[in-house]
């Protein structure tokens, strides 16, 4: 840190001190003429031996001169005055101006005397009778063409040297050394004037510009360098007014420019330009036909006036890019010991702004436009002011300090060759373009133009008032001292006290698209104009006005995206659980039916001696009963928390109990089917019959599936998998079949042998027995198959835990029909028809 402030003294680089901000305000001049822009003024300086007081000044002062003429004249004698009462600048010597009356001409009065010139050219002496050259010092300004033309007037004067220094805004015309070689602008280059405008636009995120420039290469200059800011930042141009600047086009062409601005969507138009040009013409008229726009232009603008005052109402006003300097104490006081009576405070508020208290005492004054908005020069008259240096008079100040310097620098070295009033051009110049000092505010002034400076910029808010009031308060300041991204700083409690609010008005082609959203380009639009569309299905983004090349982020498999789609959540884990309503009901009816199918095949055990229990084959029917047990229970395997090892149980459970009910179901019907034919004693069947052939049909089938288990165990075995996709913002924990076609094999073979069982039982429906159960075996095997042959596109549509519960249902539905058709009716006879249950009976009835 230490080293950092030792390198800023050694360079002589002035720290920036964000100092708390002033209010400005002045009396408006309404006076200009769309002929006669601006007027320049022309001022000789000479150095006389004799101790020069203050009073001096009064003569030059006091001509008949507008206010605005003035005010460069009163700079140029208070800096004057401070360098004659410098003993350590130039001792026995005084600087002095001779300001002739009408010295202040405006442009085209100066060009019609260039013209006279041109054309006669023996109105001037090419000879001048001293021995030595004459050498003039002129400060010209404060426009451009002013210094230009004067200095092209005084080359004709073939005699005479003239060394220029300008005041004003600074113009690549006058840099042209080849043209104007003794000349020097005191104003700096703007060349970080459109870096510090595109930091002001992305501060105020304003990204939709409009600008007004004059149609020169001044103007063509400006906008390639604000272009290449614009474009690294992504702020776009609403629209390019490039006034021409013969007077003759821009009324032809005014009404285009006029409804380019009214019909674009930007509140911010940059005006760059002279202030001397159409283009200042274009500016009053956009003004006075009630155009409210931010006008962003810089500080000769200022002096700018409208034919129509901004509403009080309005947030537009001029941001205003003023070269930052130090404020000049004492200047106001110098002035009024002058003339008192005349350089009153209301005087001097129309040749310069005056400092005003921002804090007024009122406290019912929120903002400064509320406490003014019914102001008045009495009101303002009773507050104690400073004046304030403008642009141009800082430059008049530099000036003469430069001249002071240059002269006590060819004293130092005894150089000074004394002829009268003169001294020799080529040797002050030779001094002048080496001469860089502090000046006494603190600020570097660097007369070698060939250097690059540090540029530091004040930025001030600007509205027009009624009564004739200007008003202007300092809102922040923009330095290239420090790193990029640093360089603004903004006063928000200045901005909110000047509008009311910390915001400006937006200024955007397109409303930003917000977390959740992505950016659509618009075909052959700017890159500021775009559409806002949402992000895919479980994307999201969280920052605002997220490239569409970016694109949204996918959330991970196990978060997913909220309705927002700015942020990814957690899923929760779900599956077929018990302690949900469904998985709980399941449970229980699977409960209830394993009970029941018990129950019952408790009443078979206690009847088993009752001929409806032996007609049937009793030992089939308890293998039966007792695998619709296990079939029932089985789905418990489906229900809670799966893992590897009941995933494996719960299809292969499902496998086996399945088919020894089925096959035995299978094993019924062939026996029905054997009891009936086997009529003949002696017959093949009746081998099979009696040695109860059809109890190895189970063992059979048993052993087909269970092959066929083990091949599925084998190579594709059934694994716990996680479901992310099924369910919006959930991940299902499910089991994988592994091998599907392992698994529609399983369920395929259950198929084969009910099928099997219900053509065998459909043969046998119409034999003539009391105890024939064909009938209710065909009917199970029928609504069998009809729930599983329901259950094969409907489970293969589903997904999830949809799944799951399909297939616990279906096992359940099956089992039941299996139950319900088969021995429902058994048990109707067995405990409510009893009489229906014994051997007389049916010997009666058969006979009958």
């Amino acid at each position: 840190m230490f080293t950092l402030i030792f390198l800023f003294f050694f360079l002589n680089i002035p720290l920036l001190m964000f100092i708390h901000p002033r209010c400005f305000w002045r009396m408006k001049q309404n006076k200009d003429k769309d002929g006669d822009l601006v007027t320049g003024c022309i001022f000789f300086i000479t150095e006389v031996e004799w101790p020069v007081k203050k009073d001096y000044f009064n003569h030059i002062l006091n001509m008949e001169t507008t206010a605005e003429h003035n005010q460069f004249a009163l700079a140029l004698a208070f800096s004057m005055d401070e360098v004659n009462r410098n003993p350590g600048l130039l001792s026995n010597t005084s600087l002095v101006f001779d300001f002739q009356e009408g010295g202040c001409k405006n442009v085209s009065h100066l060009n019609s005397l260039l013209h006279i010139y041109e054309e006669t050219p023996d109105i001037l002496p090419n000879y001048y009778c001293q021995k030595e050259p004459i050498c003039i010092i002129v400060l010209s300004g404060p426009d451009w063409a002013t210094s230009a033309m004067f200095g092209t007037v005084l080359n004709f004067y073939k005699s005479l040297q003239v060394l220029q220094l300008t005041y004003g805004p600074f113009h690549p015309i006058l840099s042209n050394h080849e043209q104007f070689p003794y000349l020097y602008q005191m104003a700096p280059k703007d060349t970080s004037l459109a870096i510090a405008m595109v930091s002001l636009m992305l501060q105020f995120n304003w990204n939709w510009i409009g600008l007004a420039i004059s149609d020169n290469d001044q103007g063509i200059q400006f906008l390639s360098h604000l272009r290449r800011e614009m474009e690294k930042n992504t702020v776009c141009f609403a629209f390019v007014n490039m006034i021409p600047v013969e007077m003759h086009l821009i009324w032809s062409r005014a009404e285009i420019h006029y409804n380019q601005i009214m019909t674009s969507s930007t509140n911010v138009v940059i005006i760059y330009g002279d202030t001397d040009s159409t283009l200042a013409v274009s500016f009053r008229r956009w003004q006075s036909l009630g155009i409210q726009r931010i006008w962003v232009t810089t500080s000769q603008w200022d002096v700018i006036t409208s034919k129509r005052d901004f509403p009080l109402s309005s947030s537009h006003g001029i941001l205003a890019f003023a070269h930052h300097h130090a404020e000049i104490s004492s200047f106001k006081i110098f002035v009024q010991t002058l003339n008192p009576l005349k350089y009153t405070d209301e005087y001097l508020a129309s040749l310069e702004w005056m400092n005003l208290n921002c804090e007024l005492s009122d406290s019912k004054c929120k903002t400064l436009k509320k406490c003014l908005s019914n102001a008045s020069l009495q009101w303002l008259k009773v507050q104690t002011f400073d004046m304030a240096f403008s642009d141009d008079s800082y430059d008049i100040y530099n000036a003469v300090y430069a001249f002071a310097h240059a002269l006590h620098d060819m004293y130092l070295q005894q150089v000074h060759n004394w002829k009268g009033y003169y001294v020799h051009c080529l040797k002050l110049h030779s001094f002048m373009r080496t001469t860089h000092f502090i000046n006494p505010v603190g600020d570097r002034v660097n007369m070698n133009q060939k250097e690059k400076l540090q540029e530091e910029y004040d930025i001030f808010h600007i509205w027009n008032f009624p009564y004739g009031l200007g008003f202007k308060i300092k809102i922040g300041e923009f330095s290239t001292y420090f790193p990029h991204g640093q360089q603004l700083h903004l006063y928000e409690d200045m901005i909110e006290q000047s509008t009311g609010s910390r915001q400006m008005p937006y200024s955007v082609c397109s409303a930003d698209c917000g977390p959740g959203f992505r950016k659509i380009w618009q075909k052959g639009m700017a890159a500021c104009c775009f559409d806002c569309s949402p992000c895919p299905q479980n994307e999201v983004s969280n920052e605002t006005n997220i490239e569409m090349w970016d694109k949204c982020v996918r959330c991970p498999d196990d978060q997913y995206a909220n309705r927002e789609q700015n942020q990814c959540i957690k899923k929760s884990v779900i599956f077929l659980d018990y302690k949900e309503p469904l998985g709980m009901a399941l449970a229980l009816m699977a409960l209830c039916f394993s009970a029941f199918t018990a129950v019952v095949l408790g009443v078979f055990l206690k009847h088993h001696d009752t001929p409806i229990v032996k007609a049937n084959n009793q030992n089939l029917s308890y293998i039966l009963l007792i695998s619709l047990i296990f079939c029932f229970l089985c789905t418990l395997l489906f229900i809670g928390h799966p893992n590897s090892s009941t995933c494996v149980m719960q299809q292969i459970t499902f496998g086996v109990v399945f088919t020894v009910a089925v096959s035995t179901v299978l094993a019924k019907t062939v026996t029905v089917l054997l009891a009936f034919k086997v009529t003949v004693p002696g017959r093949r069947m009746n081998f099979f019959l009696l040695s109860q052939a059809p109890k190895y049909i189970i063992t059979i089938c048993l052993f087909i599936q269970i092959i066929l288990c083990a091949i599925w165990l084998r190579f594709s075995p059934p694994f716990i998998d996680t479901d992310a996709y099924s369910e919006h913002g959930q991940i299902i924990i499910v089991c994988n079949k592994g091998s599907v076609t392992a698994f529609y094999c399983v369920l395929g073979y259950h198929g084969f042998l009910a099928l099997g069982s219900f053509i065998v039982a459909f043969l046998a429906r119409n034999l003539p027995d009391t105890f024939n159960e064909a009938k209710m075996l065909t009917f199970s095997m029928f609504l069998f198959c009809s729930v599983w042959i329901t259950f094969l596109p409907v489970y293969h549509s589903t997904k999830g835990k949809v799944m799951v519960i399909l297939e616990v249902f279906s096992i359940l539905a099956s089992s039941a029909g299996v139950l319900g058709c088969i021995f429902i009716p058994k048990c109707y006879i067995i405990l409510l028809k009893p009489e229906r249950n014994f051997l007389p009976k049916l010997r009666k009835t058969t006979s009958s």
